[in-house]
């Protein structure tokens, strides 16, 4: 980063933090647009369909999330290294980044593919769609290995200020995912192409077919970003060596650790949270299985500046820069605080209509549209922690989003949602109000830690 950077406008600022975030923010917009296509070709096969596939959605958060986490520890590592200039540092840490890649890759693969026959009775899933359920999940978690390697090296990329070769790659895997979803899901079919009649080859898998698509597009993606980051000129690992180095591994596992912790014990609660929706029915999970894949696309913004947060405070803190800091710093929150106002707003007025793509029961409409307009307002107070957990993710803080997180999640959620659903026999409106009171409860704690300036470890090297 250019040393004069305190010194340039706040538009110029401006223009920074967006040029880092919009490649991440497009690449979510893209993987969310191909959820939404997913769950709308799912979704003409009946609520069955939906159910099966969405009966698993938090457990699939909670894989992913271990392997973001450990993505996380090497952000702060490399985004420090690149930001003190230190490549040959950022080069050792990538390689050290495939070992863990191919340890963690493996190891899920082996786990979840011995556990997929369990997974619907743990979640509580309806009896009938149970079998469907353990096959969409077997398919689906085949290619973990490519998958961890998708998560940590895009992370790893990032980390060194390219967030579009992320981008890139996830637009082509959504391409191959939707492609192939056309051709497995469906039946052979004729349809009308303006005054023509065109025939559509199909394997009319169904919902097999849907978790075949995906397997075969994340395969794809896991070369791919293998590729771009053996090649990349910054953090390229080729030619270093792949065997364990305390000397890096120690201080960034340090950093995940904490991270991975939260992740699992946030994620564990998301699991948790699904499972006792679903014993609601499967009108329930069907409702929240829909208010999930919509609310998605509305979260972007907020993990779109995380992304470019943690990689600016993460080169700011490695130059020992505290004033380039503090600037980039102050000029996140307003930002996030806008743009989670706006898609909050978006939210609530198009809830109805981006409903209405994925389901046509009118139970499961009128549910989704309630639950989706409910959080729609709590939006911009959600954004605000998002930005801060990635800034004090550059900088290596993870320990304390642990706490924060996990008492969120099962001291208000968890125990809200219990309460509700199995003592006082209440929906699933009430488990989303419980939703809505972590995120303000998480609102408040970082706020706090924001004010009063301890995320920042340069601010205690001034005094």
């Amino acid at each position: 980063m250019n040393k004069n950077f305190t010194e340039k406008s706040k538009w110029t600022t401006i223009g920074i933090i967006l040029s880092l975030a919009w490649p991440t923010i497009l690449e979510q917009v893209m993987q969310t647009a191909v959820q939404y296509i997913d769950t709308a070709m799912v979704g003409s096969l009946g609520t069955y369909a939906t159910a099966a596939v969405g009966a698993t959605t938090t457990l699939g958060w909670l894989v992913n999330s271990t392997t973001t986490a450990l993505g996380i520890g090497f952000l702060s590592y490399i985004a420090k290294a690149c930001g003190a200039g230190d490549r040959e540092s950022a080069k050792k840490t990538t390689a050290q980044s495939v070992l863990v890649t191919l340890i963690s890759g493996v190891l899920f693969t082996i786990i979840l593919l011995s556990v997929s026959p369990y997974i619907p009775t743990l979640m509580q899933v309806d009896p009938n769609i149970r079998i469907i359920t353990s096959q969409y999940f077997f398919i689906l978690y085949m290619p973990m290995l490519p998958r961890a390697a998708t998560a940590i090296f895009g992370t790893v990329l990032r980390a060194a200020g390219d967030t579009k070769t992320p981008m890139k790659v996830g637009a082509l895997v959504n391409v191959i995912n939707v492609v192939l979803n056309f051709f497995l899901i469906y039946e052979t079919r004729t349809v009308k192409c303006f005054s023509a009649l065109v025939t559509i080859p199909g394997a009319g898998f169904g919902v097999i077919g849907a978790a075949t698509a995906s397997a075969i597009a994340f395969f794809v993606g896991g070369i791919l970003i293998t590729v771009a980051l053996w090649n990349h000129k910054m953090v390229s690992p080729k030619g270093y060596s792949l065997k364990p180095d305390k000397t890096i591994l120690k201080p960034c596992l340090r950093i995940a650790l904490p991270n991975m912790l939260q992740r699992f014990a946030t994620t564990l609660g998301y699991v948790a949270f699904a499972a006792m929706i679903n014993s609601l029915g499967e009108v329930s999970t069907a409702a929240h299985t829909v208010a999930n894949t919509v609310e998605s696309a509305f979260y972007i913004p907020g993990y779109g500046m995380q992304a470019a947060a943690a990689t600016l405070t993460g080169n700011a803190y490695g130059a020992k820069d505290n004033k380039r800091m503090k600037s980039i710093a102050n000029m996140f929150l307003p930002i996030e605080i806008i743009l989670m106002t706006l898609s909050g707003a978006a939210l609530f007025f198009m809830a109805p209509w981006l409903v209405s793509l994925f389901a046509d029961n009118k139970e499961v409409m009128t549910l989704g549209i309630t639950v989706l307009r409910m959080v729609a307002v709590s939006e911009p107070f959600y954004g605000l922690p998002i930005v801060i957990e990635g800034m004090m993710q550059g900088v290596g803080k993870t320990r304390q989003p642990f706490v924060y997180n996990v008492i969120g999640m099962w001291g208000i959620r968890i125990i809200g949602t219990f309460i509700c659903i199995n003592l006082l026999g209440l929906d699933l409106i009430s488990a989303w109000a419980c939703m809505i009171a972590h995120n303000l409860l998480l609102f408040v704690m970082y706020l706090i830690t924001f004010v009063r300036g301890k995320w920042n470890p340069l601010n205690r090297k001034e005094n």
